[in-house]
């Protein structure tokens, strides 16, 4: 008798390895598994076979499993045997890392973009209760949360929804439920297959990983939530604020930041925390600095300031305090290689490690977002249309404003 042992990867639904064997076989002896397509990752395989005569244990050995398109693979089940019809199920692993370079030659057609905190307002998740697989992530919120996130969204109150405990899952949940509610209308399954490349600004950035399979939405919303929590408490810690600087070059804002910091002691040094687009940026750092840069603004002929409503000077090294508990809890989260470049607010380019991944996320609360450079390097990888899903416009007004002709479109939720 024979019988197939199915290797499937979670970026394919379909079996991408069939290998047969005949029954009895001791798997000790080591079957060679050939991987297809190549780009299929070893970390993130799962083996399958099924039928009545299965006994449990059976264990998996990767002595030195490949990196990314290696020729193939030891499967191992150490003294257990496989018969025909038997059945098992296992996640494995690679213990070796994924070349982070996996993805530097990206090109950019199709692109998903994922709005940060600020973009939250009253009303938003409406629109996903409509939408079965839309609804369903609200309610999968609800028992993570411990507490009803649509209700908060649609009905606020605004003060609550705008604190940073609250707005940064409900960003994320909405934003993703955009995603269904695309999903849901006639098309929209061929243009999410579409997108090529995704990114988010700021917490965003966890929706784009989210999106792009390298955790799931519960630990992602898990992630969002200490995130929103942790960032809190290092704002609570320290006197500062952010300030939107209008109608100034990059080079003529450090200008800017460059005087106010002449002004106030070491605690309330101010640096340029969002490189949104020429014209648009935003300053982070304490009270004092954020109030001399307000006053200092218009001499250096800007057009305005706007204090932003978050909590602190976020994208500082205010936020330390709240890195240690990200790098525990991102430690503790599986991470995979995405199924498509997912671009980094902190260097403007995509990472495939996991460990890099998670890396780049706890150094983010204090890195300034590469967001100009992000967007710049899409378009001259050739993005022709992208996508802004969740609440708010404030993303396609930047990439409007950087190129004129772009076309983005706005799927809220």
């Amino acid at each position: 008798m024979r019988a197939l042992l199915h290797c499937r990867h979670h970026h394919h639904p379909r079996p991408i390895l069939r290998t047969p064997f005949r029954s009895p076989i001791p798997l000790a002896r080591m079957s060679s598994l050939s991987l297809s397509p190549p780009s299929a990752s070893p970390e993130s395989l799962l083996f399958a076979a099924s039928g009545p005569s299965f006994k449990p244990p059976l264990f998996l050995n990767f002595p030195g499993a490949p990196r990314h398109g290696a020729p193939g693979l030891g499967l191992g089940l150490g003294k257990a045997g496989l018969r025909s019809g038997a059945s098992m199920s296992v996640s494995v692993r690679s213990q070796k890392a994924v070349d982070d370079g996996l993805f530097l030659d990206y090109k950019a057609s199709t692109a998903f973009l994922f709005p940060g905190q600020g973009a939250q307002a009253v009303g938003m998740g409406k629109d996903a209760q409509s939408v079965p697989a839309a609804a369903e992530l609200y309610i999968k919120a609800k028992d993570i949360l411990g507490y009803d996130l649509l209700d908060v969204c649609s009905s606020g109150p605004k003060e609550k929804l705008d604190s940073t405990v609250i707005s940064q899952p409900a960003i994320y949940v909405t934003s993703l439920a955009a995603v269904e509610i695309l999903r849901a209308r006639e098309g929209g399954q061929q243009i999410i297959e579409s997108v090529d490349v995704t990114c988010g600004l700021s917490l965003g950035e966890y929706t784009a990983l989210a999106f792009a399979g390298a955790f799931s939405f519960e630990d992602g919303l898990k992630l969002v939530k200490l995130r929103g929590e942790a960032m809190q408490e290092a704002a609570d810690a320290a006197r500062s604020a952010m300030v939107s600087i209008i109608g100034l070059d990059s080079e003529k804002v450090q200008l800017l930041c460059d005087a106010a910091n002449e002004e106030v002691d070491e605690e309330n040094k101010v640096q340029i925390a969002n490189y949104l687009c020429t014209g648009n940026y935003a300053v982070s750092g304490g009270l004092k600095g954020i109030e001399a840069v307000e006053a200092k603004a218009k001499s250096f002929k800007a057009r305005m300031t706007v204090r932003l409503a978050v909590a602190g000077a976020f994208h500082t090294s205010f936020m330390k305090p709240a890195v240690s508990r990200l790098e525990a809890a991102l430690a503790a989260t599986e991470i995979r290689t995405p199924r498509i470049p997912v671009i980094s607010n902190v260097d403007a380019k995509p990472h495939a490690d996991p460990d890099t991944i998670k890396r780049i996320l706890a150094n983010q609360v204090t890195s300034p977002v590469q967001w100009e450079t992000t967007i710049k390097t899409l378009l001259t990888k050739g993005l022709k249309k992208s996508y802004e899903l969740g609440p708010g416009k404030v993303i396609a007004g930047i990439v409007k404003r950087m190129d004129k002709s772009a076309e983005i479109e706005n799927i809220g939720a």
